[in-house]
Parts: structure tokens; C-alpha cells; sequence
């Protein structure tokens, strides 16, 4: 029974600076194990879709604490085990991400139907992405999703199991209804934080 997580890596990052800002980043996979852990589970493989932030050519300082903290965290990525780490560009003149949502939809789906998987976990906010895990539910893949307390996709808890990842010690009301099925994970911060120098 092989479980699959798939990140959508840039829909983090942005969860994850709006929570803790420049200063400090998610050492991710200290994040990884703390998940595991607390939902009893193990991941046998992780696919992580991003992509850095365009540069511009003359940063204030500001732009350069946040492609600092990017390029931390992206590389802390990167050293996790068992992880694959996708690549997308920005367009040059939007400045857009492309090729990443599209990419981590397909690999749901393409995966899920050469049953490399049982159970797969999406970590996102973002709904655009249901459709994809609705395709995985007809052929009976066990689903969940995760999201940061900050970026929740509330649609997704009307059909999968979400799990709501509590980092910060702010006290948060969700937005759930009765018919929702979730549950709220603390993650000790502390632990999971590494400050930059």
C-alpha cells in the first residue's frame, strides 16, 4: 500500500513566509517527519512542485531577504530523502508560474492510474486541484489533504479527510461546517524553524 505526497511547493513557501516572514524558514524535512508523526503515517515518496521567483536587477532589500528565505528553503527541500523536486519557470513577461499546477495534476492522475499508489496526500491550498483528486476517488485511491492553517482549502473537507496544520500559537478559527470532515494538527514550530544569519 504505497502512499504518495505531493506538494504544491509554491502555495507553501507563500504559507509559510505570511506566517514567519523573512527572518525564518521551514526546515522541511524536520516539517516532513513531524507530519508523519503526528498522523501516523509514512510517506514512501514525495513530489514537490515549484519554482524560484524571478530575480530582478536591482533588488531593494526586501525582495533580497525574500529570495534568500526562498532559496533556503528550497534547498532544505532538495535534502529530504525520497523526494522529487519539479522545476517550473516564470513567464518573462507575466512573471507567472508555469508548467507547475499543470505538472502536479498529471502526475496525480497519471500516477494513480499505474497504481504506483494507494494513498496520496496533497499538500496545498489551493481548490484547483480537486478535480484532479475527484478522478483519483473513481478508481477507489484513498485521499487526504493537508494545508497550512493559513491557506486551507475548506471546499476539499466536504469530500477527503483535510488535515489543518497548526503552526503558529495565534488562536485560529476555521471556517468548517458540520458536514466536513478535518482535523487539526499542532506542530511544534520550534522545532521546525531555523533562523537566518
Amino acid at each position: 500500500m504505497k502512499t504518495f505526497l505531493f506538494i504544491d511547493g509554491t502555495n507553501l513557501y507563500a504559507a509559510k513566509y505570511e506566517l514567519f516572514g523573512p527572518g525564518r524558514y521551514l526546515d522541511f524535512p524536520s516539517f516532513i517527519k513531524e507530519i508523519e508523526d503526528k498522523i501516523k503515517i509514512k510517506f514512501d515518496k514525495i513530489y514537490f512542485y515549484a519554482s524560484y521567483s524571478p530575480q530582478p536587477k536591482k533588488p531593494t532589500k526586501r525582495e533580497k531577504l525574500y529570495l534568500k528565505n526562498e532559496a533556503l528553503f528550497y534547498r532544505s527541500v532538495k535534502s529530504t530523502k525520497n523526494l522529487v523536486f519539479f522545476t517550473g519557470y516564470r513567464s518573462k513577461t507575466s512573471g507567472k508560474e508555469k508548467e507547475v499546477d499543470v505538472k502536479l495534476a498529471v502526475d496525480i492522475v497519471d500516477f494513480g492510474h499505474r497504481n504506483y499508489y494507494q494513498n496520496i496526500f496533497l499538500l496545498t491550498g489551493d481548490a484547483d486541484f480537486l478535480q484532479a483528486l475527484f478522478s483519483m476517488k473513481k478508481i477507489d485511491k484513498k485521499i487526504s489533504v493537508v494545508c497550512l492553517e493559513n491557506k486551507v482549502m475548506y471546499r476539499a473537507a466536504f469530500y477527503f479527510l483535510t488535515y489543518v496544520l497548526k503552526l503558529s500559537k495565534k488562536e485560529v478559527k476555521f471556517n468548517f461546517i458540520k458536514f466536513q470532515k478535518y482535523k487539526i494538527i499542532n506542530l511544534e514550530k520550534d522545532n521546525l524553524l531555523k533562523n537566518i544569519t
